[in-house]
């Protein structure tokens, strides 16, 4: 028998709920898949608000799951199974999901636009929440923090100072440019799933470094990237979201608040 092809999968899975399968009790990684499916009104389940929820995390975590001859191991969460589709990798589920929840360009007109999109997705995830957590863990992720504070004071300091300006700098130059379009978007004048990114890294960091976030806004050299934080929370689905139960606080997870950490930059 042949294999499925991407098209007959698309088509067999169109009305097939998405699952999302991540830790509870933490926005997480999952966060950015959270947005994408809440701004699409798409139809999800989340295994973080599942009473055993916890279980299909450690089932992948394990090597349980899955068990078909298809889909491969994978190292860890968020998952995003949909239909026969396992995988994981959120810039990959987001790659997966965006021309799925229309929250790409016109694909047809601009078959590029994916992976320009997919380019600012990555560099956010890069500056905006890898480093972040490495400012809470900068020697070793099984260590605790109280056993790195010192080097984390080192690292966060340098970051609010250095690496956060320089970052937010790049995404005022792409809203700046003339492929960002008309409006607050950063590509091709339409809300993308990059936008959703870009909004949920920023207000991880409004919470972890609200000096440092607060100093820079008000300093106006990044006005369009804080503008697109409030045009994001300001959709009506993601306001809805962000005010629902569904929407899990910050706690012990990429952004976390140390007063100790909190440089002003």
């Amino acid at each position: 028998m042949a294999s499925e092809t991407p098209a007959k999968r698309q088509k067999s899975s169109k009305d097939v709920p998405y699952r999302l399968i991540y830790w509870p009790g933490l926005p997480g990684r999952g966060e950015h898949i959270r947005l994408a499916l809440e701004e699409a009104g798409a139809e999800y389940v989340d295994t973080a608000h599942l009473e055993d929820g916890i279980n299909d995390v450690l089932a992948y975590n394990s090597g349980e799951q899955p068990k078909d001859e298809t889909n491969i191991p994978l190292f860890a969460p968020p998952i995003l199974q949909h239909g026969d589709l396992v995988i994981s990798q959120t810039p990959n589920i987001l790659l997966y999901l965006g021309p799925r929840l229309g929250l790409v360009t016109d694909l047809e007109n601009d078959p590029d636009g994916l992976y320009r999109i997919n380019s600012l997705v990555l560099t956010a995830l890069d500056g905006l929440s890898n480093e972040p957590h490495d400012c809470h863990h900068p020697i070793a992720t099984g260590l605790y923090y109280e056993d790195q504070k010192d080097e984390s004071k080192r690292k966060a300091e340098d970051y609010v100072k250095n690496r956060l300006p320089k970052f937010l700098g790049y995404f005022q130059r792409v809203l700046d440019s003339k492929a960002s379009g008309d409006g607050p978007w950063l590509y091709g004048g339409k809300l993308t799933y990059a936008d959703l990114v870009l909004f949920q890294c920023l207000d991880g960091l409004m919470f972890m470094f609200p000096k440092a976030t607060t100093k820079l806004e008000r300093e106006g050299k990044h006005g369009k990237v804080f503008a697109l934080h409030k045009a994001v929370a300001e959709r009506p689905r993601i306001e809805s979201y962000l005010e629902s139960s569904r929407r899990q606080k910050y706690s012990n997870g990429i952004y976390r608040y140390y007063e100790e950490l909190d440089f002003k930059g």
